[in-house]
């Protein structure tokens, strides 16, 4: 066996990754489309969104762009054919357990909202205390950094991620709040974005989801060379702190294992919902876990088209 050979499997080996916002993609959206596995799902063989979820009635659109810079575009509008009242963007390097933060309040709030509700929660107007869009990071010991007049600035305890909130708001469609992690660089920064009007409790299940402490799974070959000083990195199936949090049992867990739970923890990453949304959440996740059981079974949320190697040309802001 040549030594490339011999360092392949080392490679595709499974570990448990923290900090979450340091995890980078896994090359799918699968736990972001988890929470709304039942809604309608749309492949777009033509254009740069690749794949496109939607609420019943449209008005919450879920997009994929799989060979863009901004991988993941997520709007909400009064009705089907009016302009988005907000957008949220993730980038190419945002794991998709943060946007499962987005996609399960979406969930929630779209449950709780009658179907010609014009104020439904999913479109209220964000607060006017910045505070509130970003509590859950200073509950989780986030500080305030310096920053130019009108922003605010707070970053994580090991300096690895932040977020800066703008109030110079000029339009509807302004930056206002924009959450990052890792290093400066192409296939190293992860960034969240949200336009002025998204409404706050959508922002704080995302830094909810960002917050969490407990480690996603990933094939080291998806960790970024320049990230691995950075996180903490855990076989599957060893015996640690680490895997003692993801396993349920006594024993070691198996990759299928951690996989229904890495599933099921996005799914409850964001704030947690009253229980009228309990049913929803259960409906996602046994979607998506049951698929996983069944041999040559099709997935309830289709793999998502991998992202290109940095070598690969790419569209960029």
């Amino acid at each position: 066996m040549s030594a490339r050979n011999a360092y392949e499997p080392y490679l595709y080996q499974e570990v448990l990754v923290s900090p979450l916002y340091l995890a980078g993609s896994d090359g799918t959206g699968d736990a972001g489309f988890a929470p709304v596995a039942h809604w309608p799902h749309h492949h777009l063989d033509d254009g740069p969104c690749q794949h496109l979820v939607t609420s019943p009635d449209q008005r919450i659109r879920i997009g994929w762009f799989g060979d863009d810079f901004e991988l993941w575009k997520i709007t909400a509008a009064e009705d089907a054919v009016s302009a988005p009242r907000w957008v949220a963007t993730f980038n190419h390097v945002t794991p998709a357990e943060i946007v499962a933060g987005l996609t399960t309040a979406l969930a929630h709030d779209y449950a709780e909202a009658d179907s010609d509700d014009a104020n439904a929660r999913f479109l209220t107007s964000p607060s006017r205390f910045w505070p509130d869009a970003i509590r859950p990071l200073t509950d989780a010991g986030w500080t305030r950094d310096a920053a130019e007049r009108g922003t605010v600035e707070f970053s994580s305890p090991d300096g690895q991620a932040g977020v800066l909130i703008d109030n110079r708001r000029s339009s509807w469609d302004a930056r206002a709040v924009e959450l990052w992690a890792g290093p400066p660089g192409w296939g190293t920064r992860a960034e969240a974005v949200f336009t002025a009007r998204a409404p706050s409790h959508l922002i704080a299940a995302t830094a909810a989801a960002m917050a969490d402490s407990a480690p996603v799974i990933r094939e080291r070959h998806q960790v970024h060379r320049e990230m691995e000083h950075l996180v903490t990195l855990t076989p599957v199936g060893s015996a640690s702190p680490q895997t003692s949090q993801i396993s349920q049992s006594s024993r070691a867990p198996t990759p299928l294992d951690v996989r229904r739970t890495a599933v099921t923890q996005a799914v409850h990453r964001a704030t947690r919902a009253p229980r009228t949304a309990a049913d929803l959440r259960v409906m996602a996740a046994r979607s998506r876990t049951a698929s996983s059981t069944r041999t040559g079974a099709p997935s309830p949320v289709p793999t998502a088209v991998p992202l290109l190697s940095p070598s690969a040309p790419r569209r960029s802001r």
